[in-house]
C-alpha cells in the first residue's frame, strides 16, 4: 500500500461529504462568527485523536493478544459495513441536540475521528509499523482533505445540495466496498497461509 492509497482509504472511512449535514446540524446553534474556529477546533481535536491512535494501537492489539490476520478480516468487515452504509444510508437523525457550542463529542469524535477511521489507522500501522512516516503523511493528507471539505461545509452544501451530497458519499461508498473486500481477502489468504 502506498501512502496515496492510505490517505484514500481514510479520507473514504472519513466521509466528509457524508458528515457535512450533521456538521451544519451541530453548528446552528453557534454564533456565525465562530463557527470555522469551532470547526478548526474540532478538525485538530480530530487529528490528535487518529495520531495517538496511530501510535498507540500496536500496543493495545499486543495487550489484547489479537493477531494480524484477524486483524485484517476485522477491518474489512467494519469497512463494509462502513460502505454499505454510505451506499444504503439508514435513517440517521441530522439534529443531537447539543447545549450551546459542540465541544470534541460529537464533531472531532465520532463524526471525523470515529471508530472506522481509528480502526483503519490501527490496521494499516499494524499491517508495516516501520513505515510510520508514510503512514502519518496518508492521515494528513486524509485530514487535510477532509478538514477542507468541512471547513466549507455551507458554501459545499448550497452548490452541491442535499441530492449532490448524496451521490458523493455513495461513491465513496462504493469505492470504499472494494477496499473492503480486498482486506477481507487479504486477512483471509494470511489466516490461510496461501
Amino acid at each position: 500500500m502506498t501512502v496515496f492509497s492510505a490517505a484514500v482509504l481514510f479520507f473514504l472511512v472519513l466521509d466528509p461529504f457524508g458528515n457535512i449535514p450533521f456538521f451544519l446540524s451541530a453548528l446552528d446553534r453557534v454564533e456565525q462568527g465562530r463557527r470555522r474556529r469551532v470547526v478548526a477546533r474540532e478538525l485538530l481535536v480530530a487529528l490528535a485523536v487518529l495520531v495517538l491512535f496511530l501510535f498507540t494501537g500496536q500496543w493495545l492489539l499486543r495487550l489484547l493478544g489479537i493477531a494480524e490476520p484477524a486483524l485484517t478480516l476485522a477491518g474489512g468487515i467494519i469497512l463494509f459495513l462502513i460502505a454499505l452504509r454510505m451506499i444504503f444510508p439508514a435513517s440517521r437523525p441530522h439534529e443531537e441536540e447539543i447545549e450551546g457550542e459542540p465541544f470534541i463529542v460529537p464533531l472531532a469524535v465520532p463524526y471525523v475521528a470515529g471508530p472506522s477511521a481509528m480502526a483503519s489507522v490501527l490496521f494499516i500501522m499494524n499491517r508495516d509499523p516501520g513505515r510510520w512516516p508514510e503512514w502519518l503523511a496518508a492521515v494528513l493528507l486524509a485530514w487535510g482533505a477532509t478538514g477542507a471539505i468541512l471547513f466549507f461545509a455551507s458554501g459545499l452544501s448550497r452548490h452541491l445540495g442535499r441530492r449532490g451530497l448524496v451521490a458523493m458519499e455513495r461513491l465513496m461508498g462504493m469505492v470504499l466496498t472494494a477496499l473492503a473486500v480486498q482486506m477481507f481477502m487479504s486477512g483471509v489468504s494470511r489466516f490461510l497461509h496461501l
